[in-house]
């Protein structure tokens, strides 16, 4: 794995735990990043149990490597009832990749994807969460229907932008009551507006 890729592991039986708590808020939306092979072994499986579905975001150049899912696990997941996007190729920062790079990561990458769902791609979550005026800019160019981020504050239904709160090790399900699912202060929603303007404007 990636440095720092364990912080976004939780164990398992937390997993069912907010799987459980979230059954039936049609509120909430679930989506994973990096194509781990655990999307396909231990989600798709709990989620189905459920009647529950997610859009899955792979990394293109990395299908079938160790601990990744491979093309047949990104089909596996779209016959279930599972949307998919894309992630990029390699996990970079968008911010500063050249634009060769750029292009594999926003185009090509969605191209691969595409062919391995058989689905046409139309949403990407940017990797790290990180991103600024030219990274969206770029993305609106590429044609993406929508864009997800890791910027920690509720999603508004039908806008292009899409924030997401990360599960992070450490977590609880109480700190997922209290951080997630339960709504924020207005001063909290007013510094959280402030922060992502000031990163779609930079």
């Amino acid at each position: 794995m990636e440095p720092d890729a364990h912080q976004y592991f939780i164990p398992r039986d937390l997993f069912v735990k907010i799987l459980d708590e979230v059954a039936g808020n049609e509120h909430v939306r679930i989506s994973f990043d990096d194509g781990f092979t655990s999307d396909v072994d231990i989600a798709l499986p709990e989620l189905e149990s459920r009647g529950l579905t997610a859009t899955f975001f792979p990394l293109a150049g990395r299908f079938g490597d160790k601990g990744r899912v491979s093309v047949a696990g990104v089909r596996e997941l779209v016959a279930a009832g599972m949307r998919i996007g894309s992630h990029g190729m390699d996990h970079v920062d968008w911010r500063y990749v050249d634009p060769a790079t750029r292009n594999d990561e926003m185009d090509r990458a969605r191209d691969m994807i595409g062919q391995a769902s058989e689905r046409s791609v139309a949403e990407a979550a940017i990797p790290f969460g990180w991103y600024d005026r030219s990274v969206l800019t770029a993305l609106r160019g590429y044609g993406y229907r929508m864009v997800y981020t890791s910027d920690r504050r509720r999603a508004v239904p039908g806008r292009w932008l899409q924030p997401r709160y990360s599960i992070v090790a450490g977590d609880t399900i109480e700190s997922v009551r209290a951080k997630v699912l339960t709504p924020p202060s207005a001063l909290r929603r007013s510094r959280d507006a402030a922060a992502v303007l000031y990163k779609r404007l930079r």
